[in-house]
């Protein structure tokens, strides 16, 4: 009888090797296997995932390249909305996820896949980003989920493939590492703790760098067009150029911990040199090129898009209409930002830019007026006080 067909999201971790060898072995299925690249992979690494998959018993294995996608339609909105979840964490597997499933069922579709897979757990984020992904996709293919469905722990998994002959690092499957283009998350033992921080080889870079260096990331329309001078068309390498830079001097590791889809805390660590030396310089420039109420509401819409997309609903038709208003946000967001970069940290130094808010003829702050004299101050400042002098009248009349 022929075998069912299933494909497994596969990132060559611990979770996804257990699923390889548990689905073909225990469930009998033809397993096809397929990564889906939103920038966290070298060629040399997806060609030892590939290999790893087919020794784990997959019958094909395929790479899916969406890192260009996952820029035009995810980061630089998150740039755009200078998103930071709970002004910590730049969404960095969070947005990913969507990505990737949407990638994943795409792919079961044309090879005709009766069923899919995942290795996330029934513990975290991950399983609602497939889950929702594939249902909103692909009603009619089925979704099974081994870690999940067996409650199974990483000790556990480690075991089942000892058991089968695989061999692995499993020392260095402890901490579970997701790489991506805009960001690292790391979690294991100390995580799962309040009082516990990651040790310093848990991180995938270390800091090799030492004193001080500038850095000066340019933007154009609200998109990084050049880093030290040098332009970039391609903003996945620009990207990728300031990521080499910050590594070295560890900026960007801290803790994020927040509130999960499923409503239990969540604790992980991250590195993310690129995106925090990005989102911080943006933001700078947006508060030379902005109005006080542009940057009031492009930070009250980017909150709930930044929400919405940690929480899988990056498919509902609003996140198009927030997408159009931060788009239209960014039409004078141009310019240079300069930066001093220093072991674990980081200075805003200033911005050069044509719309500079600040470089006008009407005056300099604490300085000079020249657009309006003194009388003019001091009536608007009569007028402005008109309502508060009202109530504290009233007050003072009924002797409160």
């Amino acid at each position: 009888m022929e075998k069912k067909k299933i494909v497994l999201a596969f990132s060559g971790g611990l979770d996804t090797s257990f699923c390889v060898k548990y689905l073909s072995e225990e469930r009998g299925y033809d397993v096809y296997t397929a990564v889906a690249n939103t920038g966290g992979f070298s060629k040399a690494e997806l060609e030892r995932i590939e290999k790893r998959a087919i020794e784990l018993g997959a019958v094909a294995h395929a790479t899916l390249d969406i890192e260009q996608e996952y820029y035009e339609k995810s980061i630089r909105y998150m740039v755009f909305g200078n998103v930071l979840r709970n002004g910590t964490y730049p969404i960095s597997v969070s947005s990913e996820r969507i990505f990737q499933a949407i990638a994943i069922i795409e792919y079961a579709k044309r090879i005709g896949a009766d069923a899919v897979a995942h290795g996330s757990t029934g513990a975290g984020n991950d399983q609602v980003r497939f889950d929702l992904t594939f249902q909103i996709l692909a009603p009619e293919i089925e979704i099974i989920t081994p870690t999940r469905d067996l409650t199974l722990t990483r000790e556990q998994e480690i075991d089942y493939l000892r058991r089968h002959g695989i061999t692995a690092d499993y020392k260095q499957m402890e901490y579970s590492i997701n790489k991506g283009l805009w960001g690292t998350s790391i979690g294991g033992k100390e995580t799962l703790r309040s009082a516990e921080t990651l040790p310093e080889e848990a991180y995938p870079s270390q800091i090799t760098a030492e004193g001080e260096e500038r850095l000066t990331i340019s933007f154009a329309e609200g998109e990084i067009a050049a880093v030290n001078g040098t332009p970039y068309e391609d903003k996945v390498a620009a990207i990728r150029a300031v990521e080499a830079i910050g590594s070295r001097y560890g900026i960007g590791r801290d803790m994020h911990v927040g509130d999960t889809i499923i409503g239990i805390k969540g604790r992980v660590g991250f590195e993310a040199a690129g995106p925090m030396l990005i989102l911080a310089a943006h933001k700078l420039l947006e508060k030379h090129t902005l109005t006080k109420w542009q940057l009031y509401w492009k930070e009250q819409v980017a909150t709930w898009y930044g929400m919405f997309l940690h929480e899988a609903q990056y498919l509902e038709p609003v996140m198009r209409d927030i997408e159009a208003m931060l788009r239209s946000s960014q039409r004078n967001v141009t310019g240079t930002v300069e930066l001093i970069l220093r072991p674990r940290n980081f200075t805003l130094v200033g911005v050069e830019s044509p719309f500079d808010l600040m470089k006008t003829d009407f005056g300099e702050y604490g300085e000079v007026n020249r657009a309006w004299t003194a009388d003019d101050v001091k009536g608007f400042t009569k007028i402005l006080g008109n309502q508060i002098k009202i109530y504290h009248n009233v007050q003072k009349r009924n002797g409160k």
